[in-house]
């Protein structure tokens, strides 16, 4: 009895701690949308007269050296590298999707021939491909998806790869619509826990690249770019770097704290 109570309290305590992170992601949603859209400030309008102001209820996060407002320009940098986040992932998905449900349905040869082109692809590090794309097409949010999207898909395709060969056991009838009818909406769970997993790691490749100077660059401001201006004048102006990393840090916890909940579940969507 006391054992199921333990199991009973843990269920209820991951229900709220899902329920918070999803009311989380929606308000960070919201104000990344909104505030540079309909806030009072641009986020590239510059005004000498306010140059490096503190926090105050006019500026929330204060202003930069050229006088803009930090709080317009750290949620216009988090609506940036939520594009790169959810765009690259939607794509990864796809190619994830189809090129492991070919592979895992047809098998044999075509398999084998597929997965090790794969293995070839993923045995350069991805953050390489983003690098070479970037230098070769030049900073910008096309760029930054591309260069993702070279081999953010494979761990993708591993695992519908897996469930197809799985699925395809069962007493599913054969026939190649069956490859659209069942095998893939009995593998739609795990899909969407690793689509989970996708944004915030895209999120995360951005802002890494962009810290480093190899990313997007000035004028496009991402929370990766605003971190990396946030550090030079962290010791007089702090809140120019933690703002914009708070931002990131809440983004990431709330979209790893939402896929481990989905795994927990056992991928179903329901």
């Amino acid at each position: 009895m006391r054992k199921e109570n333990r199991i009973s309290s843990k269920k209820r305590k991951g229900y709220r701690d899902e329920k918070a992170a999803l009311i989380i992601l929606l308000i960070w949603i919201f104000l990344a949308v909104c505030v540079p859209l309909f806030g009072p400030y641009s986020p590239t309008e510059q005004n000498a007269e306010i140059r490096n102001q503190p926090m105050s209820l006019i500026h929330f996060f204060g202003t930069d050296e050229f006088g803009r407002d930090n709080f317009t320009r750290v949620w216009y940098g988090a609506g940036i590298s939520l594009v790169i986040g959810v765009g690259s992932s939607l794509i990864n998905g796809m190619i994830g999707i189809l090129y492991g449900a070919v592979a895992g349905y047809r098998g044999k040869r075509i398999d084998m021939i597929l997965m090790r082109a794969a293995d070839v692809i993923a045995a350069i590090p991805s953050i390489l491909y983003v690098i070479l794309i970037t230098l070769v097409m030049g900073p910008g949010i096309k760029s930054m998806i591309f260069g993702i999207c070279i081999a953010g898909w494979i761990d993708m395709a591993r695992v519908v790869r897996g469930e197809m060969i799985r699925l395809k056991e069962t007493d599913f009838a054969a026939g190649i619509r069956i490859l659209f009818r069942h095998l893939l909406p009995n593998a739609l769970g795990m899909i969407v826990v690793n689509f989970l997993f996708l944004i915030p790691q895209a999120i995360f490749t951005e802002a890494f690249l962009s810290f480093l100077g190899v990313g997007l660059s000035a004028p496009t401001a991402s929370l990766g770019t605003l971190i990396q201006e946030g550090r030079d004048r962290m010791i007089l102006y702090p809140c120019e770097l933690l703002a914009p990393l708070i931002t990131l840090c809440v983004l990431l916890v709330v979209f790893h704290i939402l896929a481990m909940a989905m795994e927990r579940r056992g991928g179903q969507t329901d």
